[in-house]
């Protein structure tokens, strides 16, 4: 056996718990449901005016109201990103048959990721400020609401999970990394 073929043992890891909040279906069931039967979530785009785009069709997320899940309150100070992540994270916890009250909290972190963040908090906030002849009045959660990485630490918080937090950004390969990372911190 030379030096390039020995074989290294790594501890392995299993996912046991999945959330979905797709184009295709707004949970696991619904998702899995989607892929079996071939199910297309492309459709005529209707979370903006897209009249002056070449493009009038995207793969959006469906029959999503976040009053389901927050109170009005609560759904304000999070961009839709978060609302996603904050849902999908809940159904995965409940999926994987995780007891709350039996875990260390210490070992438990999250490492989620998206490709660029609070899209439209950002897309509110400049509408508002053309629509106010550009006076500087920004909505205080404007920073808060589209960083990246405010997803993985309200995601904590709800949990009070004190492992390691953070957002890989990398674009399109963004989970990838994530998933590598999770990986990684378990192994």
């Amino acid at each position: 056996m030379n030096k390039f073929s020995k074989t290294v043992q790594l501890r392995r890891v299993v996912v046991t718990g999945m959330g979905a909040l797709t184009p295709i279906g707004n949970n696991l069931e619904e998702y899995w449901q989607g892929l079996k039967t071939g199910k297309s979530g492309a459709n005529k785009i209707t979370h903006f005016d897209a009249t002056n785009f070449k493009t009038q069709f995207a793969c959006e997320v469906k029959g999503f109201d976040p009053l389901n899940h927050f109170d009005r309150k609560e759904a304000r100070k999070m961009d839709l990103f978060t609302q996603y992540a904050m849902v999908t994270s809940e159904e995965a916890l409940k999926h994987a048959q995780v007891d709350l009250d039996k875990i260390n909290k210490d070992d438990v972190g999250v490492i989620w990721s998206s490709g660029i963040g609070g899209l439209k908090t950002l897309q509110d906030e400049i509408i508002g400020f053309s629509q106010r002849d550009f006076q500087p009045k920004f909505n205080p959660f404007l920073v808060p609401k589209m960083i990246a990485d405010i997803a993985a630490g309200m995601i904590s918080i709800k949990y009070g999970f004190r492992g390691v937090n953070y957002c890989p950004v990398s674009a399109c390969a963004s989970s990838t990394n994530a998933l590598i990372d999770a990986l990684n911190f378990i192994r």
